[in-house]
């Protein structure tokens, strides 16, 4: 599988730039270039194209093919990836974490990719998918849950850990209130920087001081998401 969306990449970037489309190679479309597509509608370009189209960014068919056969929306996927690298595919943070979607090398250690490969679009879009579908199975979230409260949950464990936010469900349960609502989670996670909290004997991962990054990171992912959804079909 991932051979064959390495060469649909490939066959993408060809077509980018014989057309010189506005979603260039790494290059994010911009807030303005995404309200002109709403309201324009398709360019002679997007025609040729037809549902092949990058509205998003160049990665978009890569993130599509990748995603939509693990079961996930890949405007989400893009919206994160936006958040991580800006669809920059060869960058390495401080942490270690590489490429588009910010992998880190114990995740791909989870799922057998050596290190080198990581930072392969394809592969790293790959691992990102598997990793969201893992923590939505270790989770089980209740199916009546609401799309934005499991999508809220599900980022917060993609940028703070799945052991922090599963803690701030034990730490819900434990004063009576919903752990299956972000919003109660979300309390939670920013309260286990403090003491009373994190030495409860329902945490079991210590003490959690990123919990407004992690908020933020949650934000502005979904924010994002629901801006592609206007303008990019499923």
């Amino acid at each position: 599988m991932l051979k064959k969306t390495v060469l649909t990449f490939a066959f993408l970037t060809v077509l980018t730039t014989f057309y010189g489309f506005n979603a260039r190679f790494g290059s994010p479309v911009t807030d303005e270039e995404l309200r002109s597509e709403t309201a324009t509608g398709l360019s002679p370009t997007d025609a040729l194209l037809e549902e092949r189209t990058c509205v998003i960014s160049a990665y978009d068919n890569l993130i599509r093919d990748i995603s939509e056969p693990e079961g996930n929306d890949w405007r989400l996927l893009s919206a994160i990836a936006y958040h991580e690298s800006r669809f920059t595919p060869d960058v390495t943070s401080r942490r270690g974490a590489k490429g588009l979607m910010q992998i880190m090398p114990s995740v791909a250690r989870q799922f057998d990719i050596p290190i080198e490969e990581v930072a392969d679009p394809a592969t790293n879009v790959w691992l990102a998918n598997k990793l969201l579908s893992k923590i939505e199975a270790t989770l089980r979230l209740p199916e009546g849950i609401s799309e934005k409260d499991r999508m809220g949950i599900l980022l917060a464990c993609y940028n703070g850990g799945i052991g922090h936010v599963t803690d701030a469900r034990r730490l819900a349960r434990l004063h009576g209130e919903d752990p299956n609502s972000w919003e109660v989670v979300a309390r939670y996670l920013t309260l286990k920087a403090r003491p009373e909290y994190y030495e409860s004997e329902a945490v079991r991962y210590g003490r959690f001081t990123g919990g407004r990054q992690t908020l933020a990171y949650v934000e502005d992912v979904i924010g994002r998401y629901d801006t592609y959804c206007r303008i990019a079909r499923r």
